[in-house]
């Protein structure tokens, strides 16, 4: 693979996402929400960062930035709509620009409804899709500044990507959203056979990301949803479900 990705687990259910090209040894780290075990992982990875992603301007996406830039030097990108409330951008970033790490290209897509500024980074060669806080394995982010219209575009977009894309999210939230994902579709035997395999990885201590495309398109009920107005009624059903 051209560009290989790894999750770093951060804060209570954070994850940063470390991209290195294979070509190059340029190392990319996405949404650092906390600067000591990001840095501790890009040291055993090489010692090197040469680029900071951010997704959306959150602190538990950006808390680590400042610390992680001065020790490696990293140049920081995120969006241009969102400068005015992320850390220092040395480039910032409209929908359909390229992002450059070494030798592999990605793209960023605009992708609002968690935060009205939020966007994702698609890096096609490694199948890789960063997506912070939009689209979670078996569930999407919160509302909380952009409405269940945005939201559906923006899962249209990701959904669109390709099935071996991988689905690298910023939360470990696989297990809840199964839980409530059961109580949308629990026909759907995808969905069931996801929900028992993540409940096996969390008691194994294991990541349950990365998902990929395919299998969000067969198991979550957002990204599945027909129109804006079923994912409006899924949204409101999941931000009360306890």
């Amino acid at each position: 693979m051209p560009v290989s990705v790894q999750a770093i687990p951060c804060l209570s259910d954070n994850y940063a996402w470390a991209l290195q090209d294979a070509a190059t040894g340029t190392t990319a780290i996405c949404d650092p929400g906390e600067a000591g075990p990001i840095i501790a992982a890009l040291e055993a990875m090489g010692g090197r960062c040469d680029l900071i992603l951010l997704t959306h301007h959150h602190g538990d996406h950006v808390g680590g930035v400042e610390e992680v830039r001065a020790r490696f030097g990293a140049r920081v990108v995120g969006a241009k709509a969102d400068a005015h409330r992320l850390p220092r951008l040395d480039a910032a970033l409209a929908p359909g620009e390229k992002v450059v790490v070494g030798a592999t290209e990605g793209v960023v897509i605009d992708t609002p409804g968690h935060t009205v500024g939020h966007i994702a980074f698609h890096f096609p060669e490694g199948h890789v899709l960063l997506c912070g806080d939009t689209l979670f394995s078996l569930g999407c982010g919160r509302l909380i500044e952009g409405d269940a219209g945005m939201m559906f575009r923006s899962l249209a977009a990701l959904s669109a990507l390709p099935d071996a894309t991988l689905v690298c999210c910023g939360h470990e939230y696989t297990e809840s959203n199964a839980r409530f994902a059961l109580t949308v579709e629990p026909e759907n035997a995808a969905l069931v056979a996801r929900a028992a395999e993540a409940k096996a990885q969390r008691a194994a201590g294991k990541f349950t990301v990365p998902t990929t495309m395919a299998e969000e398109k067969a198991t979550n009920p957002f990204v599945r949803a027909k129109d804006v107005a079923r994912l409006a009624e899924i949204r409101s059903a999941k931000d009360n479900f306890r």
